[in-house]
């Protein structure tokens, strides 16, 4: 492989840990409500688990509730139950067309947990791209081995890989500073 090669790809790998991050970010609850909320629950329905925006349209009228339209009235009930049985802690209210969620304002005790999961999360993406690293090195180590490049284009390789890593933890801290500034906003 040669140095461009085994860049772009702990690159490309970088790029998709902070992609699942910013996913995992916007699913967080902040004490407003946002589709991003119930977007990926996963409901029970015509004998699979499938994702709730597939199956209904979900909007927010203000900024304390979620609307949920289901685009088959049948499948009103499945996800009534996958709301229930999820850790959002929102009772729905069901008026046999659609299901209202009110997102209740979040208590200083709850906005601090989501802090700390928020910060969790971002050591868990920070230890994802510093795999990535590890594997990266590990390519450029074998392929001065290989005799497929020479000392200096490793070490260079290797310094470029390190540069690719600050670049993408700080790309992290960013967002999640920001996403926890939110959360604690009132």
């Amino acid at each position: 492989m040669s140095s461009d090669e085994i860049l772009f790809d702990a690159e490309e790998r970088m790029e998709k840990a902070v992609g699942v991050f910013r996913d995992e970010l916007r699913g967080l609850r902040t004490g407003r409500a946002t589709p991003a909320l119930v977007d990926s629950l996963k409901v029970e329905a015509y004998g699979s688990f499938m994702p709730l925006k597939q199956l209904a349209q979900i909007n927010t009228p203000d900024p304390q509730s979620i609307l949920i339209r289901p685009f088959d009235p049948s499948t009103l009930k499945d996800i009534e139950k996958a709301i229930r049985s999820s850790d959002l802690g929102m009772a729905p209210n069901n008026d046999g067309k659609m299901i209202r969620l009110q997102v209740p304002p979040m208590s200083g005790e709850q906005r601090q947990k989501m802090v700390a999961r928020i910060k969790k999360s971002s050591e868990e993406a920070k230890v994802a791209c510093r795999n990535i690293r590890r594997d990266a090195n590990k390519a450029f180590e074998t392929a001065e081995k290989n005799k497929e490049m020479t000392e200096d284009e490793r070490d260079k390789g290797k310094e470029q890989v390190q540069d690719l890593l600050k670049t993408f933890e700080d790309k992290i801290t960013e967002m999640a500073d920001k996403k926890s500034k939110e959360v604690m906003e009132q």
